[in-house]
């Protein structure tokens, strides 16, 4: 019977087209979602109680050849694994070293923080953007690993510091939408990382490149959460994301001004626009945390939940189609860049007030206490922003205290798996609206000119064709870059 069913034309051509699907699904890297759903990859093994001085054997970088006779002739690409990594890395904090001895340790880094292998052409370009306020005892920790660990990984990289001037309250996510912009006017970067100020890693497997299909996500493994990952869409610290990836989800968010939720907004756009957080091992992705106390001007968002409940029908509307700032200084330091930014105020400063907030099971916690923090980013935005297949769930006392600023149909928010929303270019919601994620950008439209307002259309999926029609060659209202040494600054890049 199974020779009848061979010798059927129709059943050959099954088998043929099946053969095909087979390996295009493999080509596209369909071997990592198996791996995903049978089991974990092969987690490499570190021993970190053997670790190695980050600038043990760093002088083997340094050219040491002759410049060669034909310039004009290409460098050979550099290896995909470096020779020169070598695992768990020694981070102590003992002893702030001064921006002239790291500087000292790190010859070959040029004016601006810029560095390229010299023996060979680099694999990546990778743009690092910090955003800073009042932690200079931080950066000068942070430069003196992070320098030493990106020239073992034989990359071609930018450090950017973008610094927030006047006392307003901090702003991290608006920082970083300033910085990716302005490190997009200096070159054509294959990878943009986001990385706090006080975050050290320490294993130099962790590559600081990116994943071409989804945004990544780097610090896993913590040493403030147990070197464990806090919870499963937690995607604060370091990231990674190509610039396309990043005008895909519009960028982050503009409106989270103090501490918290940002990064919570983040990873809902990541799947709002139809991809998946990827992550490094448990083993590779380790950082240390530079001890701090809670820092003056970034005191706790009291309205990132209010904002987290809407970031289903605004994340087209707020982030890099919305971006307004000041570039007040540019200047080339000789370990980084930096940007000094008016970024405006907080237009709810002095509306928040710290006080009871409903919680779990009738349960009354204050703002400011680890036990609301905890409910906040682990449970609530898992159910408010359809993580899961399950439906939407509020607690009963949120759900009553939420009311007036949740819509009747929210309850029944599902999430429809994005293979589906891909396959029918929309995503359903509970009021029937459609949602499609932005189309994935091309090298002339990453442009950082050509972002402008968006549209106000409440309809998502009018929305979401703003953030597209936005990406044309600036016109009237588009995005632009004032101060007075703006025309300057233009001519040195």
């Amino acid at each position: 019977m199974l020779r009848r069913l061979l010798d059927r034309p129709c059943t050959l051509a099954l088998l043929i087209g099946f053969q095909f699907a087979f390996m295009a699904y493999f080509s596209l890297g369909g071997f990592r979602n198996l791996t995903s759903i049978f089991g974990r990859e092969t987690s490499p093994v570190f021993d970190y109680s053997r670790t190695h001085d980050i600038y043990t054997n760093l002088s083997r970088l340094l050219p040491r050849e002759p410049p060669r006779s034909d310039p004009a002739q290409p460098l050979p690409y550099c290896p995909e694994r470096s020779p020169y990594l070598i695992g768990p890395l020694t981070v102590s904090f003992s002893r702030v070293p001064t921006l002239e001895q790291i500087q000292a340790k790190n010859p070959a880094v040029s004016e601006g923080g810029r560095y390229q292998p010299s023996a060979c052409e680099p694999r990546s370009r990778t743009a690092i953007i910090i955003p800073h306020r009042n932690r200079e005892t931080h950066l000068g920790h942070l430069l003196y690993y992070l320098h030493p660990f990106l020239q073992r990984q034989q990359l071609q990289y930018g450090i950017y510091v973008v610094h927030q001037a006047g006392n307003s309250t901090f702003n991290r996510a608006k920082l970083l939408n300033v910085g990716v912009k302005e490190a997009l006017k200096d070159e054509e970067w294959d990878c943009l990382f986001l990385h706090d100020v006080d975050l050290i890693p320490e294993n130099d497997h962790n590559l600081y490149t990116c994943d071409p299909w989804n945004p990544k996500h780097v610090s896993v493994a913590m040493n403030k959460f147990g070197y464990s990952l806090p919870y499963p869409q937690y995607f604060g610290g370091v990231s990674a994301l190509t610039p396309d990836q990043y005008m895909k989800i519009n960028g982050f968010p503009n409106e989270y001004w103090g501490w918290g939720g940002e990064d919570d907004d983040i990873a809902t756009r990541v799947r709002l626009a139809g991809m998946k957080i990827a992550r490094p091992p448990i083993s590779i992705g380790h950082y240390k945390m530079v001890k701090h106390k809670s820092d003056k001007g970034n005191e706790e968002n009291p309205h990132r939940f209010d904002l987290l409940i809407r970031t289903q029908r605004m994340w087209t509307q707020d982030g890099m189609n919305s971006l307004t700032y000041t570039l007040l200084a540019k200047q080339l330091h000789p370990l980084y860049t930096n940007l000094t930014v008016d970024i405006g105020t907080d237009p709810r400063a002095g509306q928040g007030r710290k006080g009871l907030v409903p919680g779990h099971e009738g349960q009354r916690y204050q703002s400011s206490s680890s036990l609301f923090r905890q409910e906040m980013l682990r449970k609530l935005p898992r159910a408010t922003m359809g993580w899961g297949a399950q439906g939407l769930y509020l607690p009963s006392a949120l759900s009553q205290a939420l009311a007036p600023r949740v819509s009747p149909g929210l309850t029944g928010v599902t999430h429809q798996p994005a293979s589906r929303a891909a396959a029918n270019g929309t995503q359903g919601d509970a009021n029937g609206e459609k949602a499609g994620a932005p189309p994935a950008l091309g090298a002339s439209q990453r442009s950082p000119e050509a972002f402008g307002k968006s549209s106000s259309d409440p309809d998502p999926a009018s929305a979401v064709a703003g953030v597209s029609a936005s990406l044309a060659p600036a016109g009237e209202g588009a995005v632009s870059v004032r101060g007075e040494n703006q025309s300057s600054l233009q001519g040195s890049h």
